[in-house]
């Protein structure tokens, strides 16, 4: 019997000493490491298992197939990323019309993302590849309210005489473009063609976003516009 094998069984027997919550927990972690590596089809649970220090049939106990082990990590994943409290925050800064300050807010939170769970971002990556439709699923679910909140708010700023007349949905693809563009460079393939802050890139990626949507906008139909505002608080 292999070294390896001698040292997960005696991880099982001290897996007593964890609760089954910290178990799947744990798993979950080193299942996200090995995907991110070897993408959803190159791993397996027999490599999840040694990596884990435990046994594969401790593995099927926590969750019966690899799709299902997959599934928990979108779901603990979709957990921490608390969409609907970023909503919330992102929603003050529209009531205020804030707009640098919405942005902004939403660059920092995309940059803080890849700074801190790059492992899942390549994960993220190779299921793109694969096309695997859980990870489609929750890219659905978490990032389309965020788009669709501000191509609204870009529509209504529109409205407002405050943003020139463009294709929304575009705008804010443009806007989410930059900062996953420069994310990709800078951390997943680490070309360092622009080594800048992360404050830096935020202050100007939103300079220049809002600039462009504000170019061609007149300063009488500006100040009117605010002024509308201001009488709505």
């Amino acid at each position: 019997m292999s070294r390896k094998i001698i040292k997960a069984f005696i991880n099982e027997e001290e897996a007593g000493r964890m609760t089954s919550e910290d178990r799947r927990r744990q798993l979950i972690q080193v299942a996200i490491r090995l995907f991110s590596q070897k993408g959803f089809s190159g791993t397996t649970t027999r490599e999840i298992a040694l990596a884990a220090g435990v046994t594969e049939a401790l593995i099927f106990r926590h969750f019966a197939t690899k799709d299902d082990l997959y599934a928990a990590i979108l779901d603990f994943k979709a957990s921490e990323a608390r969409v609907e409290e970023s909503l919330d925050e992102l929603r003050e800064y529209a009531e205020r019309r804030d707009d640098e300050g919405l942005f902004g807010t939403l660059g920092s939170k995309i940059l803080e993302h890849y700074r801190k769970d790059l492992d899942f971002m390549r994960l993220m990556f190779y299921s793109a590849l694969e096309c695997h439709k859980l990870a489609h699923h929750f890219c659905e679910k978490q990032f389309t309210p965020i788009h669709d909140f501000l191509s609204d708010y870009v529509a209504i700023r529109q409205r407002e005489g405050a943003f020139r007349r463009c294709n929304p949905q575009a705008a804010v693809r443009a806007f989410i473009g930059m900062y996953i563009h420069h994310a990709l460079a800078n951390r997943l393939l680490q070309f360092k063609v622009l080594d800048i802050s992360d404050e830096e890139a935020i202050e100007t990626f939103t300079r220049v976003f809002l600039d462009g949507l504000r170019s061609g906008v007149g300063t009488r139909a500006h100040a009117k516009a605010q002024n509308r505002v201001g009488k709505q608080r």
